[in-house]
């Protein structure tokens, strides 16, 4: 029998058992209940999966009931889930040692190691990396160095465009229905039309930075149009404004190239990434050139510092992970199941597959109807979600890794659906 909230509320409260066969009863809840009770919630109805293990492409709830991941933990594990040699870097480094002292104060050789090897696949003048905790908190500190370096205040940002939940990231967020309940948020920040040309003349000397994902991920799949981007690069570099671009949901491989701005000729002022940056560890970061970066050093000394940014542990891991990355030549398959993914993904239920790369968004039209197909994917045990700003559409992001036969059965169990929808 499972103990109400309310006796588990009561119990929080201090209130001691009075019947033995509650002391029986205790020892039968659930850890769902106690997820339900204890975890902070974000939304009325999370999913409340119990995920015991995860391998590859697929993960395993309490019962034994295994699920095709399609969202790599919002395209966390592009290598896929618990990969061997990760593991083992990890292991190594929590045997030499963890968390040592705030970044930036000590040479700490995972995090040297790591911003060596991203700076060699990154331009030149990207060459200087800020290790975070996240990627929201590689959002703060972007927008942090960008007044710092340029002395202006305005930041401009794009409709539909998501860069994190914290207070600064926040205020850039492209939807109203977000930002509201949270204001008064950050002053000076203007919202443009993502691949708009006309709205690109609104950039001007008093800009700080423009920030925009290079491709928008939770707008669902918007890419950029007819060298729209590089258009917005001039536009930056003839005022002066810097150009920050969010790579932390497509960065890695996960459109079909290292980093997405490499599709489109274009190189930013400042990289934002996080997710895969870590190999499945907490890990962000923003990389722009040194001289840029020198700024937080001076008029305020220690001008962004934080704790956990660069973990030793999240380091090793985000580096045995990149290596992976290269090493087994994952990117070269992206764009082959990418393809693979679109083929099968044809119904008259679905309106557009639009895609680059292993970012897919499946659009239904409908919440109601995609809410409908999601749910029961997962009972079928396939797992995805929605998107942000369009929640008509289902969200496929899975590991690089995953196979063709995965593909297919996961792409089956869709078709299946809408044909009996």
């Amino acid at each position: 029998m499972i103990i109400s909230l309310r006796h588990l509320y009561s119990m929080n409260k201090g209130e001691s058992f009075n019947n033995p066969l509650d002391k029986q009863r205790s020892t039968a809840i659930s850890n769902r209940d106690l997820f339900l009770s204890h975890v902070g919630q974000t939304s009325e109805a999370p999913l409340a999966l119990e995920i015991v293990k995860a391998k590859g492409c697929t993960l395993w709830d309490v019962a034994g009931k295994t699920y095709i991941d399609l969202i790599a933990g919002i395209s966390v594990c592009n290598i896929g889930h618990c990969h061997p040699r990760v593991i083992e870097a990890i292991k190594k480094q929590v045997d030499d040692y963890m968390h040592i002292m705030v970044f930036g104060e000590l040479v700490e050789s995972p995090q040297v190691a790591y911003a060596k090897k991203l700076t060699d696949h990154l331009p030149p003048s990207l060459n200087s990396v800020f290790y975070t905790a996240s990627g929201s908190e590689a959002t703060e500190g972007a927008m942090k160095l960008a007044k710092r370096f340029t002395g202006r205040t305005q930041i401009i940002s794009f409709k539909n465009s998501y860069h994190g939940s914290t207070q600064g990231a926040l205020s850039i967020i492209g939807d109203e229905y977000w930002r509201n309940a949270f204001r008064p948020l950050l002053p000076d920040i203007m919202q443009l039309d993502y691949n708009s040309f006309e709205c690109l003349q609104q950039i001007t000397e008093r800009t700080a930075c423009v920030v925009a994902e290079t491709i928008q991920a939770e707008a669902g799949v918007i890419v950029p149009q007819n060298g729209w981007l590089s258009a917005l690069r001039k536009r930056c570099t003839e005022t002066g404004t810097l150009l920050v671009l969010d790579e932390i949901q497509c960065g890695f491989g996960r459109n079909g190239s290292l980093w997405a701005f490499e599709q489109f000729d274009v190189v930013p002022d400042i990289l934002l990434l996080g997710k895969a940056l870590g190999g499945g560890m907490p890990l962000g970061a923003f990389i722009a050139d040194k001289r840029l970066m020198d700024s937080f050093t001076h008029h305020p000394v220690l001008g962004h510092i934080n704790t956990f940014g660069g973990h030793p542990v999240s380091c090793a891991a985000g580096l045995e992970a990149f290596n992976v990355l290269l090493d087994e030549k994952l990117i070269e398959d992206v764009k082959q199941k990418e393809a693979l993914f679109v083929s099968l993904l044809v119904h008259p239920f679905i309106r557009s597959v639009y895609s680059c790369g292993l970012m897919i968004a499946v659009d239904f039209g409908s919440f109601d109807v995609n809410k409908k197909i999601i749910d029961a994917l997962i009972q079928r045990g396939v797992f995805t979600d929605w998107f942000l700003f369009a929640a008509g559409s289902m969200r496929i992001a899975p590991p690089l890794t995953i196979s063709e036969d995965e593909i297919k059965i996961a792409c089956g169990h869709i078709i299946t659906l809408l044909n009996g929808y």
